[in-house]
């Protein structure tokens, strides 16, 4: 069984996405109904707290446990490849039981393209490929021009400022994961019109290469099969995913911040859920994400924002010995007006 899998490229899933899409919902499915493959995740988050990884460890299959989820924290996956992303795929390659297939969940902020590139890498190219590059849309959000360029807005920005000449960061790396992407997954399609879905359809075909299929999705749930079987060879048509740092010797998110917010017990959620409206309305905050310690419940909340919109929920009882704590971890254009925020919350 492990020479034949040394004799065949293992496939690799590459899953991006902005900050909020569905990304992790997206792999937690697969994870459910995987059809009995053993598969090795890789997960890279922007903030110093490992929310997502939390979330998809646990999920109650064996075959995969724990030891096969590794987690690259608080960095862009596109920017350490070489430090970070090959001595992981050097040690699952390195494995006794070699997986039946490598996902990998980007951070919301990262380019795809310099990662798919790195399967051309001596090191690992004759070993895996990458099966496909999924790019997972919040339907609502770009319905609601948040992560879109939009050239009315642009313009406008323009004539109040005669320096603006470039488009936003935000805008550039949600088209670099369009046009990098084999299957683009537009998710939440329950908060969205049937009018609204073909809009947006169209849209987004704008951005994508010639040939890309668009799949509509409810809660990230699509079946493994079109996840994992799309047979891209990605790394092999590098060439034809055009991007907007092409031409960058290096790509850093200078753009972008991130903190963790550490918090005690929560007595009331619904007001700190109010706090946290205003402060991403006032800093116009992208991303909030993390773990609630709900005075007199056993069990853990989970907050997620996209922009003003927050989902909060328990996923799972406190372990008896586990530290029950109170943390979110904030993501913003910089620069964050940090103690402004730790004010409101204070108050």
């Amino acid at each position: 069984m492990i020479l034949h899998k040394i004799n065949k490229k293992i496939p690799a899933t590459v899953i991006s996405g902005f900050l909020g899409s569905g990304k992790t919902s997206l792999i937690r499915n697969l994870l459910i109904e995987n059809n009995g493959q053993k598969i090795a995740l890789i997960i890279n988050e922007f903030g110093d707290l490992g929310v997502d990884s939390e979330l998809i460890s646990g999920c109650g299959n064996e075959l995969c446990s724990d030891d096969d989820i590794v987690e690259l924290a608080n960095g862009c996956i596109c920017c350490t490849v070489a430090d970070e992303f090959l001595p992981v795929m050097e040690k699952i390659l390195s494995q006794e039981e070699l997986p039946d297939h490598i996902v990998i969940e980007t951070s919301g902020l990262a380019l795809p393209k310099p990662l798919v590139q790195a399967f051309n890498w001596p090191e690992i190219r004759h070993r895996v490929t990458v099966d496909g590059v999924i790019a997972v849309i919040d339907g609502p959000a770009v319905r609601d021009g948040r992560f879109a360029d939009n050239p009315e807005l642009v313009e406008a920005a323009r004539i109040d400022d005669d320096s603006l000449d470039h488009e936003s960061p935000i805008s550039e790396v949600f088209e670099d994961q369009l046009a990098c992407a084999d299957l683009i997954v537009l998710n939440k399609a329950d908060q969205l019109e049937i009018k609204e879905q073909n809009k947006l359809r169209e849209k987004l075909l704008n951005f994508s290469r010639k040939g890309v299929s668009i799949v509509i999705a409810e809660h990230a749930k699509v079946p493994p099969s079109i996840i994992t079987g799309i047979k891209a060879n990605s790394e092999l048509d590098i060439e034809n995913r055009k991007s907007h740092h092409d031409n960058d010797d290096e790509h850093e998110h200078e753009d972008f911040e991130s903190f963790v917010l550490n918090l005690g017990v929560i007595n009331d959620p619904s007001l700190l859920e109010n706090q946290l409206i205003d402060i991403i309305n006032e800093h116009n905050i992208l991303r909030i994400k993390g773990f609630l310690n709900i005075e007199g419940k056993p069990r853990r909340h989970v907050l997620q924002a996209v922009g003003p919109r927050i989902d909060r929920h328990y996923d799972r009882d406190w372990g008896p010995n586990e530290e029950r704590f109170s943390q979110l971890v904030f993501i913003a254009e910089r620069p964050i007006e940090i103690e402004k925020i730790l004010a409101t919350v204070e108050a």
